[in-house]
């Protein structure tokens, strides 16, 4: 191999004697500072090569073109380099990668200066825990891989997620040591579109959106119009209504808007101090609640709720609808039996 990189030009120092493929055992330089919000600049430098990444060596001295090109990480966390063979780069940030390169094609190179740059970055999993639609694991395109992006996948936040308190748990560089933490508000990215509140995320994060037990109402629309939450949800409107059934309604309807939404209660059939409300809970429980109809009032916890995914609305009859459809059951059947009596006196006279 080194005699035709010779006889391309290629400058090489001479070799002293076989040897083994280089290993990276430890980065040998200072690792970045991990915890804090995190700068754009430092989030680049930050992301940890993992099998799967696509790069590419490029070396500045031109008679070197033969060694440079495509490099992938393979399942065991190495490449193979021509001259080199396989070197273990997983687990190194790109900056760290290209220093460790430059020193081990020294050895064979009188200008070992090089690029390296992620052309092709793999899939990220990321655990989305708290208060999301659907927490877990969700695998994402790690070059757009950010706490608003995990929880989108996630089904958005649920109405008593606490978006100024989102911890993001990571792993040092080198897997080793305690997790650090930090914690971001979305609410200033939101806000004031503070971009160091949403950094990247990296292989192995963890996301906890914490729990907030009585959300602010303005902070409810807010929320609801950002892109933190779905942007419809399905709720189930049912009883005296004019059009019962399921609907597809904005993600920060009330229960006012959605009985509203489903053309009204009708009139005097609706027990409107009887509106009962239906939440299935994460745990597998349900949740039941009743309220007392009042278009006049805002949003509210108590007299007007936001509504979730998959809430049931419940518009119970009035006392003048139950005791109207009691005297139809009745009269149906003998207005039945007038008809026949009179089908049949009029047959008789033939």
């Amino acid at each position: 191999m080194a005699g035709a990189l010779l006889g391309q030009g290629l400058a090489l120092i001479p070799a002293a004697g076989a040897s083994s493929a280089p290993q990276v055992a430890a980065f040998r330089g200072s690792a970045p500072a991990r915890g804090g919000v995190l700068s754009p600049s430092s989030q680049a430098d930050l992301y940890r090569l993992g099998p799967g990444d696509g790069l590419s060596l490029s070396f500045l001295d031109p008679s070197a073109s033969m060694v440079s090109g495509a490099v992938t990480i393979l399942a065991d966390g190495t490449a193979t380099l021509a001259l080199l063979g396989s070197v273990q780069l997983t687990g190194l940030t790109i900056g760290q990668a290209r220093v460790w390169l430059r020193d081990l094609y020294s050895e064979y190179l009188l200008r070992p200066d090089l690029t390296l740059s992620l052309i092709t970055p793999r899939p990220v999993k990321v655990t989305v825990l708290g208060e999301v639609e659907k927490p877990g694991l969700y695998s994402l395109t790690s070059i757009s891989a950010t706490p608003v992006s995990a929880i989108q996948a996630a089904g958005g936040i649920t109405l008593n997620a606490d978006v100024r308190k989102v911890s993001l748990q990571r792993q040092p560089l080198g897997r080793s040591g305690r997790m650090s933490e930090s914690e971001l508000n979305l609410g200033a990215l939101l806000q004031s579109g503070d971009q160091r509140q949403n950094p990247l995320l990296f292989d192995g994060d963890t996301l906890m959106v914490g729990r907030i037990d009585k959300p602010v109402p303005e902070e409810i629309f807010a929320l609801g119009a950002s892109n933190l939450r779905p942007s419809t949800v399905s709720i189930n409107v049912v009883g005296e209504v004019k059009a019962p059934g399921r609907l597809s309604l904005p993600s920060n309807i009330t229960l006012s808007e959605a009985i509203l939404a489903a053309g009204g209660t009708t009139p005097w059939r609706a027990k409107t101090n009887d509106i009962e409300l239906v939440r299935m809970n994460r745990d597998g429980t349900s949740s039941h609640e009743i309220f007392t109809l009042n278009y006049g009032k805002g949003v509210s916890n108590a007299y007007n709720p936001p509504l979730k995914e998959g809430d049931t609305v419940i518009v119970n009859r009035s006392i003048y609808g139950a005791g109207m459809d009691v005297i139809n059951q009745v009269v149906a059947p003998l207005t039945s039996v007038g008809n026949l009596y009179y089908l049949y006196r009029n047959y008789s006279r033939y």
